[in-house]
């Protein structure tokens, strides 16, 4: 199996018997490695004794005192972010765990950043064995931001950051129909350069086709499913629609906030202007195995775009959100 997603730290993880991810030593250290906690040549030695203590013992409890005696209040914040989610970490036997306890308890002060990168892993183990990079490619809404754009009929996503210009990839024919700054290079993912996914993965600079009837969107309800299977044990069938029509809505769930807005005003039989249609991305239909007859117990999930075209997806709504499915011989 080729790797993927190098970055994300999944190398620094071991899996207990249900597949799930152990908060490691060598995963919670890696933190430490980051810039914002990295101690600059200038930082005061209260910031480096701490630094150095765990890393020495990354489980090591730390005072209050010890974050308050730091100089820089910069480092300070830092700090307190990193160490509080620390010890949500430790407090759990797994990172699924620790997420899901995020996301069903609320996430507090928890930055952004640290959530993403906790999707980012988990799906990776998710994901372990998948060889579809369409699927993988896929995945990358659950925790990037991503830019929309039609070009030629197309509904391409591309990676936010990326076309914003931080990065420093050479210029592409796409730059200019995307609108992408030179020193980004995206190219949409085909079947001819699907092959290219895997040494490019890290690097983000894929756009997915999400058009109603290409893979993206059939690839997005594959990741969709793996994701409910892994963190709920929910076996599920999840397929692509073309619209909202007709349909019982006697559920839904919006895969971002966009998504719940006009799942709202659609449950509220609010007519939904020309501007809400355009930023629907996608609507799915799920379905539940355990369902007592079929079509019982479905379920519509709607994604959508902000009004900037940019899809920030949020993954924890589909753990929240679903109903409990009634099972065979069920009242």
């Amino acid at each position: 199996m080729t790797d993927f997603w190098l970055a994300c730290g999944h190398h620094l993880t071991d899996r207990n018997a249900a597949g799930a991810l152990l908060v490691t030593d060598a995963f919670l250290k890696a933190y430490l490695a980051r810039p914002e906690l990295n101690p600059p040549a200038d930082a005061c030695a209260a910031e480096r004794r701490l630094h150095a203590a765990l890393l020495a013992d990354p489980r090591r409890a730390v005072a209050d005192a010890e974050i308050a005696a730091i100089a820089d209040p910069d480092a300070r914040e830092n700090w307190q972010a990193m160490i509080g989610f620390r010890d949500h970490l430790v407090a759990h036997r797994t990172l699924e765990a620790a997420y899901l306890a995020l996301m069903r308890r609320g996430v507090g002060r928890t930055p952004p950043l640290f959530i993403e990168q906790l999707v980012h892993v988990i799906l990776r183990n998710i994901l372990d064995d998948c060889d579809d990079p369409f699927v993988l490619r896929a995945a990358e809404l659950f925790f990037r931001p991503q830019r929309l754009t039609l070009h030629e009929g197309a509904l391409l996503a591309a990676d936010d950051e990326v076309i914003s210009g931080k990065g420093a990839l050479p210029l592409s024919p796409l730059v200019s129909m995307l609108g992408i700054p030179q020193g980004a290079q995206i190219d949409v993912l085909t079947e001819d350069n699907a092959a290219q996914y895997w040494e490019r993965s890290d690097r983000f600079d894929m756009a997915l086709d999400l058009s109603v009837g290409q893979r993206g969107a059939a690839a997005l309800a594959v990741a969709l499913e793996r994701w409910l299977g892994h963190m709920l044990g929910l076996e599920v069938a999840i397929e692509p629609i073309r619209e909202l029509r007709d349909v019982p809505l006697t559920w839904y769930v919006g895969l971002d906030a966009e998504g719940t807005r006009i799942g709202d005003a659609l449950w509220r039989s609010e007519p939904l202007d020309d501007d809400a249609h355009a930023r629907v991305l996608a609507l799915f239909r799920l379905g539940f195995a355990s369902a007592a007859a079929p079509g019982e117990d479905l379920v519509y999930l709607i994604l959508a775009m902000s009004r900037d075209k940019v899809l920030r997806m949020k993954p924890q709504n589909l753990l929240t959100g679903l109903p409990a499915p009634r099972r065979a011989g069920s009242a």
